[in-house]
């Protein structure tokens, strides 16, 4: 069973930068498309980023395109979700799951990380 593990998160100014590192132990990321998710507090769980199991395809909530990029280092079995320009309303706790499908909708992921928390505030 894969077991997932996020680094990288903290508290950052309005603009600054965080990178989220998501790792596996028990199991290889590769064969798995990997999703990051974000919950707010009072808010649902909403789908920031996928990418797809051979890495051709990822995709974005509209919320983060263009600021938020997604990549995936097989040989370090990690997956990092690069955020830039980060905004008070990108705060909230941050997961990142595995699914055999790419999608954006949480419940299609089977495998989760703990968490880790984002506080974006001057």
């Amino acid at each position: 069973q894969v077991q997932l593990v996020e680094s990288g998160g903290g508290l950052v100014q309005p603009g600054g930068s965080l990178r989220l590192s998501c790792t596996a132990s028990g199991g290889t990321l590769e064969h798995y498309a990997i999703g990051w998710f974000r919950q707010a507090p009072g808010k649902e769980r909403e789908g920031v980023s996928c990418i797809s199991r051979n890495d051709l395809r990822t995709y974005y909530a509209d919320s983060v395109k263009g600021r938020f990029t997604i990549s995936r280092d097989k040989a370090k079995n990690t997956v990092y979700l690069q955020m830039n320009n980060l905004k008070p309303e990108d705060t909230a706790v941050y997961y990142c799951a595995a699914s055999k499908i790419t999608t954006l909708v949480w419940y299609e992921y089977d495998y989760w990380g703990q968490g880790t928390q984002i506080t974006v505030s001057s």
